[in-house]
Parts: structure tokens; C-alpha cells; sequence
């Protein structure tokens, strides 16, 4: 099967060649032809499987047939994630979709100035993408206007439900016109979402991808308990008394990636940083350096780091570990590569305990936990449902994407990131 005969416009088609994209997952083949009949859709699918494309493509095409709106434009097409990081990568996608259509997508999240967020709405959107609490912030203000609203998408339904956002989501809900179009994915359907699914949508159609397993067994996992603020003490010893190999370290936030990358430097060890805020030719040149073996650690954030190639790397370590466990895989995945053989370290802090449980489901297997000698932690860490980050017992998924405040779920692990 090709782009071609979804029926996905010719102008859409272009810019997905000039993007090498000829060949649409499986989760795009089954859920394009139904969201450009007009279902509404329950799509099950994680991160990785195309699921952008998989809404991003039909909804453009939807929107492209409807042109010529007089005075500033209302947004017809709003996207619900649950994270910044997601929000811009949602975005980004779309925006290159929509190369050659005459398209204004943009995005708002919490962590940005609410000015240039306004101006920008107030200029005129076609495609809002949105956490639910930004978006709820400029409902309050005025400066969201949702009564234009034809295609409404909720991305990751199940991580924004975990991350306790469903208050929000029904308030948002109440506020776009009955009369629309309304795809959900997650990666699993439980009793909330399926009763979100019932109240809201019109007769859905369902397609469900099944998860794949991308964890090679070429890859050897450990993890080193440590209280938070020692973290940065065991990293840097970790790589003293390996001196030879190159080190791709994962922190959580921006902020902090630049601030270890930092502090590395300042213990004698050569360390780049790429993050979200840094542009893509600072990003190209630090990973320019790591490879040419004039920085001996790259520090980076999970957005930033997605697709890349680097090769020989013996090497992978979580200063923090990923709240969605999916993006365990697609970390350690830079290491272990074509046969080769690699290690997955994970500094983990007593609060971390749930996250390791989760990540520890989608291996399908334990991860061996090695205190190192003056690095104990203070308090155990704790994998039991009450740790923080854990889901309830007796989950019926073997994996999880542990949220914030909330109810929490079981979902179903799986899948890399780095498809369309």
C-alpha cells in the first residue's frame, strides 16, 4: 500500500515525498480511510507506531478542502496532548505535513509565556495543538476560542487521564461544538476512556496496532540506587573508571541537561548538551563533537535526542529515569546496535522505584540492581503500587506510562519513537 491510494491530497503527497515518507505503518493504512469517510475513531496505538500520521495526514486533508475564510481564523482542528515536549513534536510533524498547504498550525503549552501564546491566537490558528491545562488558561481568558472546532484529537488519552487531566478534558469537552469529528489514541482502552469514549463520540470505528517488542537481547540493563542529590557524584565516577568509551547520558529536562553538562565539564570530562531550546545547528554541532570524539559524554533530553544515529556506542545511562517507560527503549536503543553488544545503566533515586517497576514490565523481565560502594541510598527504593510513579496492582498490561496527580492505569509497553 502507498500514500497514493488512501486519497490523501496530491499537495500532502508532495511534501511526504520530499520527507522520504512512501509507505504508510499499519496503523495509518487502517485509520486514514476512516477518518477521511468521517468516523469518529478509538485508535489503539504507541508511541512510534506513525500515530501522528496516522491523525495528522487525514486531518489536513479534511481541512485543505474548505478554504477562503474571511477575517481572523478560529481554530477548526484542536489537538490535545499531555506534555510540552509532545505538544512541539506534534507541531513540528504537522507543519511539515502541511509544507504546501496554505495551513497555520501552532501549538500552546504550560512552561511559555502566555503573551506570545495570545498574539499568536489572536492572529489567527487553524490547528491548535494543546496541553488541556494551557488550553483551559486561555478558555478562562478569552483568548481560546473553541466554537469553530470540526476535528477534535486526543493524543495519548491515556497518559492525560493518568496525569489526572480528566476534569479538564470534560471542561474543554463541554466547550467544542457537538457537531464535529473526534479521534482518540491511546495505547490501551480502560474504563475511563471507554466511558470518555461512550459520552463523546458518535458511533466510533476501532483499529488497534498491536505492540512490538524492540529491546534487543544484545543489550545488558543495570541499575545503581542512589539518593537524587548524589546522582551527579556516582555519574562521574561511573565515567572516571571508564576513560575510553563515549557516554550518552539521558536527563529529564532542559534545565537540567545543560546544568550536568556543566558540572561534567567542570570535573574534568568534555561534555556536550542538546535539548529543545537549543537550535538545530547548536544540536548538529555538539552531536558533530560526541562523534568525532572531542566530547566524551552527550547530554540530552528525550525530544532532543529522538533519531539519533550514532555509531558504536557502548554506552547508555538514565541520570533520571523517563516518566513514560516507552522511552526506556528508545533511549537504551542507541546502544547495542547491529550485533554489537551494549549497556543500559539507570542511576535510580527511592522515589524512582515506580518508574523502574514500569520499565521493568515492558522488558518483561528484572533489571539487576548493584548498590556501588558509598553511594547507598538513604531509603530503600520502594517497587511496590504505593511507590510514587507506580500504577495500581495487578496490571493487565506488561508495561506502563507512569503520570503525575491522578488515577493511574496499567497500559500496554512497547515501542520505540522514530516513525512518521
Amino acid at each position: 500500500m502507498s500514500f497514493e491510494s488512501l486519497g490523501l491530497a496530491p499537495a500532502v503527497l508532495r511534501a511526504l515525498t520530499e520527507q522520504n515518507y512512501n509507505t504508510p505503518t499499519p496503523i495509518q493504512s487502517e485509520a486514514i480511510p476512516l477518518i477521511l469517510d468521517g468516523h469518529d475513531l478509538l485508535g489503539g496505538a504507541q508511541t512510534g507506531t506513525g500515530k501522528t500520521g496516522a491523525f495528522g495526514l487525514p486531518l489536513l486533508n479534511l481541512l485543505a478542502k474548505q478554504t477562503g475564510v474571511n477575517g481572523p481564523r478560529k481554530p477548526r482542528a484542536l489537538i490535545l496532548v499531555p506534555t510540552r515536549e509532545l505538544a512541539v513534536q506534534v507541531t513540528e510533524s504537522l507543519r511539515g505535513y502541511a509544507k504546501y498547504l496554505r495551513t497555520n498550525i501552532c501549538a500552546i503549552y504550560g512552561g511559555a509565556g502566555m503573551g506570545p501564546q495570545t498574539d499568536m491566537l489572536r492572529r489567527g490558528v487553524d490547528v491548535l495543538v494543546a496541553t488541556p491545562g494551557r488550553l483551559i488558561d486561555h478558555m478562562e481568558r478569552g483568548t481560546a476560542k473553541l466554537d469553530a472546532i470540526e476535528i477534535l484529537v486526543m493524543d495519548e488519552a491515556d497518559r492525560m487521564l493518568d496525569m489526572g487531566f480528566l476534569p479538564a478534558i470534560k471542561r474543554i469537552l463541554g466547550r467544542v461544538p457537538t457537531q464535529r469529528q473526534t479521534l482518540l489514541f491511546s495505547a490501551t482502552f480502560e474504563a475511563q476512556l471507554k466511558q470518555l469514549a461512550l459520552e463523546f463520540m458518535r458511533q466510533p470505528q476501532q483499529v488497534q496496532i498491536a505492540a512490538r517488542n524492540l529491546v534487543v537481547d544484545t543489550i545488558a540493563h543495570k541499575a545503581h540506587p542512589v539518593d537524587g542529590g548524589r546522582k551527579r557524584d556516582l555519574l562521574i565516577e561511573i565515567l572516571a573508571a571508564r576513560p575510553n568509551d563515549r557516554v550518552l547520558v539521558f536527563g529529564r529536562t532542559k534545565h537540567g541537561c545543560n546544568r550536568l553538562s556543566e558540572q561534567l565539564e567542570a570535573a574534568g570530562l568534555k561534555s556536550v548538551a542538546i535539548h529543545g531550546n537549543k537550535s538545530q545547528a547548536q544540536r548538529q554541532k555538539a552531536l558533530n563533537a560526541f562523534k568525532a570524539n572531542k566530547a566524551r559524554v552527550l547530554v540530552a533530553t528525550d525530544v532532543a535526542a529522538r533519531g539519533l544515529d550514532i555509531p558504536n556506542l557502548p554506552l547508555v545511562i538514565n541520570f533520571d529515569l523517563p516518566m513514560v517507560a516507552e522511552d526506556y527503549v528508545h533511549r537504551i536503543g542507541r546502544t547495542g546496535r547491529n550485533g554489537a553488544t551494549g549497556e543500559a545503566l539507570s542511576l535510580v533515586s527511592p522515589d524512582e522505584g515506580g518508574l523502574l517497576r514500569q520499565i521493568q514490565r515492558i522488558l518483561k523481565d528484572d533489571i539487576v540492581m548493584e548498590v556501588i560502594e558509598g553511594f547507598a541510598p538513604t531509603r530503600p527504593i520502594r517497587m511496590g503500587s504505593d511507590a510514587p510513579g507506580a500504577r495500581g496492582a495487578n496490571p493487565r498490561g506488561p508495561g506502563g506510562r507512569p503520570g503525575g496527580n491522578g488515577p493511574r492505569k496499567p497500559a500496554i509497553g512497547g515501542i520505540g519513537k522514530g516513525h512518521l
